[in-house]
């Protein structure tokens, strides 16, 4: 199967995308199909050895459409299909040879050159992804572009509108209201001796009108030869049938002036509808313009995310620094990030240290520390360091470029909701056109004259709205795929994001979703005399040293947090399963490992060190024994430390109706240990991967929607059998494909996010299907005049082509609320270390032989309370200005950590001591900003 990413031109409304959809699906070979009205765009999904890219196009070409594709695939070739400009200047695409001969001058070739058709093999593979950037930004000129042009028409449209309507009309300003009239105007159109200067003066001003708004008529008549009528079809027929009965009336006061019949003479320049058309045109136009507009502020997160990649790149070959274009730079290329610049690919540092911000693509505030080794992603701020790396991954497979990719294939895709709309749209048109006929010869044989059953007619065809039925669904997705991106979470289609909005339990898994993934020192309870903390793990850490145990890098990882200064160990023995031993600097041999071993070598560990082993056990954290080989000296408890926002997510997802499960496969006692900790109502531990996935199955035979959230690796068969799968934490491969949404950044938070922008979303696409249905329910039979005998409601044309714009209009502003989506926030940092502290006390981190230990290693009983401060600065307006101030403010003794925030121009400062505002005042200031205040 191939995926494939085409452009449409001609589209006008919901009619024409279900056309080409329709066209194409009838393709054999052809999977899926979804046109995407608002970006012009048609994602399919074929069999290449049955279906090809030049019958894709074909078939899109034969509903009266063009098509070109995104881009092209190695040893493909895309012919025929006009661009937007094409079709602009009259055509939609094209259904002959003739009309697909090269015309594509501003949107680039359809498909030969380096856009569709390139080597095949590895090198062509590479030069298509380094080309498809490109073909992000022709796209966007050329939605440039077609703004510009519509722009220009509606300043023409405006220019000779508002004169034509002033002819139309003087007469009432004067005769109504007793406005003056110039005049040149009173003595060559006024009265019927001036009829024929009067109406043909309408009609040399609706030219212009006529010139500039062609498209409506080419496309619309285009269309109907096609059998696939569409909204410019109701426009031409509108507008033409009043411009057709203006000409008409012309010549009827031609003969009236003729012949002397005054009465002909008036009775037809009074009902020229010249205005009539003129009006519809620009107000549709107007419209259209706004529409576009507000369409384009939908898809600003794909914008947004286009900006962060830095054009050029600093890179070093054959020993010689050269900046070049970012989609040049080759994977093993060196190249250079300095300072406050953005890191332009991904890759590994080489050289450095430095602190980057990776928020715009995690949606994480706080600076992460890079050193020599680490990997770096695209688009990242590079704050204090200077970083050598190398390139890993480039062009399309970058971080960057696959959230941009998913982005977009989710803004293109559908969600199953829309298909009712669909239905509508593909049937709309021709019953509309059908009602107003029906309205007309109707109003006729009721005894109307032709004007008014005319006008009615022409009502009906310009207020109904196909477009607000096709606009519904595709705006509210992508605002809502866009404020998921902007967070740092990836919806990757419609069905996704509506399938989330019906989830009732939740299924998580334990390892790097609710807990860290990593084993973390927790305890260390001292039992024999003359030991502190800090002596017990400074030992434990130099036996732990030269083991490659996560246990082990646990223990060391601890001490070095606290600062300890780890000795070295001679002798080292490792015993495999059940501990370590060796002889340290005082001389002493030292044993950390398993109770049962310390048995095996006769050491008793018996009193409260055999109390303190059960209840670690208890609290599912593995015991560490530390003895001096007479007796234990101390225990350290080591488990996989909770995350600090779990609890809070687990109580979202509580507070939302949603029932949560946690499937592991670590122990019983261990799950059991966490379920208590965070109040999980339902635990399945010691499970294989294959059972997550029955276990899965067996809650959707209970009828339940189920979203599985894990990491994406060992997870992968459940994420794929859930009705939706969530990778938390995700970055690779597997999680990519086995995942519906992919969350940025280890927050299980960001997961209930989503199910609150699932609901969002939907909410708002059915407040958009409703408006739409409603607009046209009442709309249609108030313009084709039903409530006229009642009430005496008659429409004008005029507001009817009002009532049409304003109604795309609304769909989209409405869609656009979802910009103001706000995610799922963790408690506050303090909020988030107080129940640290507490989480410390009730695991008896501080319960030691010696009560004025103090330990700085995170979980490792430090004593007494960190102070914390709110600083607000002004002068902050980048990245940049935030990581200065946060290293003046880290570079003070006894600060712990700094989080900046720019939104909220801030800096929440946490320290061992209290410092005083002035010497925080003073650090802010010396780095070049202003603190406005100081708060505790």
């Amino acid at each position: 199967m191939v995926k494939q990413k085409f452009m449409i031109s001609g589209m006008t409304c919901s009619a024409c995308s279900s056309h080409v959809e329709k066209s194409v699906r009838r393709l054999e070979g052809m999977e899926k199909v979804s046109v995407n009205l608002l970006t012009n765009s048609m994602q399919t999904e074929y069999d290449d050895a049955v279906c090809s890219e030049e019958q894709i196009i074909r078939a899109v070409e034969k509903a009266g459409y063009g098509a070109q594709a995104a881009a092209g695939r190695p040893g493909s070739t895309a012919t025929g299909g006009r661009s937007d400009g094409a079709a602009e200047a009259g055509t939609a695409g094209g259904a002959a040879a003739g009309e697909r001969s090269g015309s594509t001058a501003e949107a680039g070739t359809s498909g030969g050159g380096t856009d569709g058709a390139g080597p095949s093999g590895p090198n062509g593979m590479r030069e298509q992804k380094a080309q498809r950037p490109q073909n992000r930004d022709r796209v966007a000129q050329e939605a440039d572009r077609e703004r510009r042009r519509m722009r220009r028409r509606l300043l023409i449209s405006v220019l000779f509108w508002i004169p034509l309507m002033y002819v139309a009309m003087y007469h009432m300003f004067y005769e109504w209201f007793g406005l003056p009239v110039p005049q040149l105007v009173h003595h060559t159109l006024h009265g019927p001796e001036n009829a024929m200067a009067f109406a043909f003066t309408q009609f040399l001003l609706l030219l212009p009108i006529l010139y500039v708004n062609q498209k409506y008529f080419t496309n619309g008549f285009r269309a109907l030869r096609y059998k696939n009528p569409n909204m410019d079809s109701l426009i031409a027929i509108g507008a033409g049938a009043a411009i057709l009965y203006g000409i008409v009336a012309i010549y009827q006061i031609g003969y009236g002036l003729g012949h002397g019949d005054t009465a002909l003479v008036e009775r037809y320049s009074m009902d020229l509808y010249f205005e009539s058309a003129g009006t519809i045109l620009t107000l549709i136009t107007v419209g259209k313009y706004l529409e576009s507009r507000s369409k384009g502020k939908t898809s600003e997160a794909i914008t947004r995310l286009l900006d962060l990649s830095p054009k050029t790149t600093l890179v070093v070959r054959n020993g010689v620094e050269s900046i070049i274009p970012t989609e040049e730079v080759r994977r093993g290329d060196i190249f250079l990030v300095k300072p406050g610049s953005l890191v332009p690919v991904d890759g590994i540092i080489l050289e450095g240290t430095s602190s980057l911000d990776e928020s715009a693509i995690t949606g994480e505030s706080i600076p992460v520390e890079k050193k020599a080794g680490d990997s770096v992603i695209s688009a990242a701020m590079n704050k204090a360091g200077f970083l050598k790396c190398e390139a890993v991954k480039v062009g399309e497979d970058t971080t960057l470029s696959q959230i941009i990719r998913l982005v977009e294939e989710a803004g293109a895709s559908k969600a199953p909701i829309a298909r009712l709309a669909d239905r509508i749209a593909g049937v709309f048109v021709p019953v509309v056109i059908c009602i107003a006929l029906a309205a007309m010869i109707v109003w006729l044989l009721a005894g109307a004259g032709f004007e008014f059953a005319m006008s009615t007619a022409i009502a009906v065809l310009v207020i109904s709205c196909p477009c607000a039925l096709g606009l519904a669904t595709p705006v509210a997705i992508m605002a809502g795929t866009g404020t998921g991106a902007r967070n740092g979470v990836l919806i990757k289609s419609g069905e996704a994001l509506q399938a989330a909005k019906g989830i009732d339990t939740v299924v998580l898994d334990k390892t790097g979703t609710i807990t860290e993934g990593r084993p973390r020192v927790q305890d260390i309870l001292v039992t024999a005399e003359g030991y502190t903390q800090r002596q017990a793990l400074g030992i434990a850490a130099a036996l732990e040293k030269g083991s490659e145990h996560p246990l082990a890098e646990a223990v060391v990882s601890a001490a070095e947090e606290a600062g300890l200064q780890i000795g070295a160990v001679t002798d080292f023995t490792a015993s495999f399963g059940r501990g370590i031993e060796g002889t340290a600097e005082d001389g002493i041999r030292y044993y950390i490992g398993k109770d049962a071993w310390m048995k095996e070598l006769g050491i008793p560990v018996d009193g409260e060190a055999k109390d303190q082993i059960r209840r670690l056990a208890e609290d599912g954290k593995t015991p560490l024994v530390l003895a001096d080989g007479r007796q234990a000296l101390a225990v350290l408890g080591v488990a996989d430390s909770v995350k600090p926002t779990s609890r809070q997510a687990i109580a979202a997802f509580a507070g939302l109706g949603i029932r949560t499960v946690m499937l592991t496969g670590d122990n019983r006692i261990t799950a059991q240990a966490i379920q208590k900790q965070l109040g999980i109502p339902e635990v399945v531990a010691e499970v294989l991967p294959e059972e997550k996935a029955a276990k899965i199955a067996a809650l959707q035979q209970e009828g339940r929607k189920v979203a599985m959230i894990g990491d994406g690796i060992n997870d992968a068969p459940a994420l794929a059998g859930a009705d939706v799968g969530i990778a938390i934490g995700a970055g690779t491969d597997v999680a990519l494909e086995s995942a519906d949404i992919i969350l940025m950044k280890n927050d299980l938070l960001d997961a209930v996010t989503v199910i609150r922008l699932s609901r969002a979303v939907i909410r708002n696409i059915r407040e958009n299907l409703f408006w739409a249905f409603f607009y046209n329910c009442i709309g249609i039979p108030v313009a084709a005049g039903v409530f006229y005998p009642i009430w005496g409601w008659k429409l004008n044309p005029m507001f009817g082509a009002v009532a049409m714009s304003l109604s795309s209009i609304f769909v989209v502003c409405n869609a656009l609320r979802l910009r103001r989506f706000r995610a799922e926030k963790a408690q506050t940092q303090e909020k988030l270390q107080t129940d640290g502290k507490e989480k410390q006390e009730e695991t008896g981190l501080h319960k030691s032989a010696d009560a004025t230990d103090d330990l700085s290693a995170r979980g490792s009983g430090r004593k007494g309370d960190n102070m914390t401060k709110t600083i607000t600065i002004e002068g902050m307006s980048c990245s940049h200005c935030t990581g200065r101030v946060q290293k003046a403010l880290e570079a003070l003794e006894g600060v712990e950590s700094v989080e900046m925030s720019l939104e909220q121009k801030t800096a929440v400062l946490t320290a061992r001591k209290d410092l005083a505002d002035e010497e925080l005042r003073r650090a802010v200031e010396e780095a070049g900003y202003e603190v406005v205040r100081i708060e505790a």
